[in-house]
């Protein structure tokens, strides 16, 4: 079998790849019947030349593979019919944006398989970029807190090459006794949550953040039953909240009370309450200052986040009293960064640390007759049909919604 990696046409530039040089070095070692072809590209963070070195073969032409790997979207012009991809399509939550692009894919016959559907059995996504989206946001939060002050200034993070670096940049600055407040229980809060403990910041328990003070920077790690409660006050569990959202309401003021940065990490489902409203925000005993939202649901969970930022320009300030935007550091603001392509800003870890898990968690699917379902799990279409997992977008695909 024939395996690619293809460049990356999509604009902005992402420099991300699914494997860096060394782990088609492990691939190869591992499967030494698999071909691998690195398609030839000036914007990537490892260059042609280290792929070479490493003994990979870079070509212009892609077009004999079997299997080509990706990071964003594919151009419809650049697709090869009859191929299987691998790719983030943005797709399966009906993305209008590119419903184009699926019909494309289904025209030219093309298996689809996106990074999203790559799960076990019960659901859980087996890869992903979270964790540097986690690592690189709450690095990105604390520049805003010094920009916003004006009492430190930390360098972009896609300037600097590494976690390490990052880590090493957050350890020069001087914090106040702020209270953090960090929501998640995934992979994209446990990377933020690297990033705090790396910076010695004292992690404490739900109830001495929300009863005691302290005299040095402390942050609490939240889960959803934290900030949510039913509405019948019953306590059960996660699997609850997830299979019933509508019975719960939001129990975040008492967090938005005492807290003075809030790094949103949390997944949000449809039908679950929002963290807090626009009519929260306008309440007196509001204290968040500092939002960097992570999960960056626009117009959704957390009010102030009223569009996506960008790498470029990663920083908003949110006026409460008008909903609307103003400049970050009017003393009215709550301070927002909302970037939401966040590990295009540390392509070489964030490589790196894909590819690990595409190594352990995909490759062998091609060489065990995929035992464990995972392709077919991940598998959106065959033979120009939508497979039976996903037909839930034929009326996506047909315009009809």
């Amino acid at each position: 079998m024939k395996f690619g990696i293809i460049k990356e046409r999509k604009n902005p530039p992402d420099r991300r790849v699914v494997f860096s040089p060394e782990k088609l070095i492990q691939f190869k070692s591992k499967f030494s019947e698999a071909e691998i072809i690195v398609e030839s590209s000036d914007i990537r963070v490892f260059s042609d030349n280290q792929y070479a070195k490493a003994n990979i073969e870079v070509s212009k032409d892609v077009s004999d593979c079997d299997v080509l790997f990706g990071v964003k979207e594919v151009p419809i012009e650049a697709l090869i019919p009859n191929k299987k991809y691998f790719f983030f399509s943005h797709t399966i939550k009906k993305q209008p944006y590119n419903r184009k692009l699926l019909k494309a894919i289904l025209e030219k016959k093309i298996e689809l398989f996106d990074h999203e559907t790559i799960v076990k059995e019960n659901g859980a996504r087996l890869i992903g970029f979270g964790r540097y989206a986690g690592i690189v946001g709450a690095y990105n939060g604390f520049r805003a807190v010094g920009l916003s002050n004006e009492t430190f200034s930390l360098p972009k993070a896609e300037v600097l090459d590494s976690q390490k670096e990052l880590i090493l940049e957050l350890n020069k600055i001087n914090l106040p006794s702020i209270k953090i407040l960090l929501t998640g229980n995934g992979k994209v809060a446990y990377g933020a949550k690297e990033m705090l403990d790396a910076m010695s910041i004292k992690q404490i328990s739900v109830d001495e953040y929300l009863n005691d003070s302290f005299n040095e920077p402390v942050y609490c790690l939240a889960d959803v039953l934290d900030y949510n409660k039913r509405k019948d006050g019953q306590t059960i569990n996660n699997s609850d909240f997830y299979n019933h959202p509508e019975n719960y309401e939001s129990n975040f003021m008492r967090f938005a009370k005492v807290t003075d940065f809030f790094i949103a990490g949390h997944f949000y489902g449809n039908g679950a309450p929002y963290l807090f409203t626009r009519e929260n925000a306008k309440e007196k005993d509001f204290k968040i200052k500092f939002v960097a939202d992570i999960s960056c649901d626009v117009d959704g969970p957390v009010a102030s986040t009223l569009k996506a930022s960008t790498i470029a320009d990663p920083i908003y300030g949110y006026n409460p009293e008008t909903e609307s935007e103003i400049d970050y550091k009017n003393e009215n603001a709550i301070v927002v960064m909302a970037v939401d392509n966040l590990p295009c800003e540390l392509p070489k870890d964030a490589s790196e640390g894909f590819g690990e898990m595409f190594l352990q968690n995909v490759i062998p699917a091609f060489f065990n007759n995929d035992k464990e379902g995972v392709l077919q799990r991940a598998k959106m279409t065959e033979n120009g049909k939508l497979t039976s997992r996903f037909s839930y977008l034929q009326d996506f695909v047909d315009g009809k919604e």
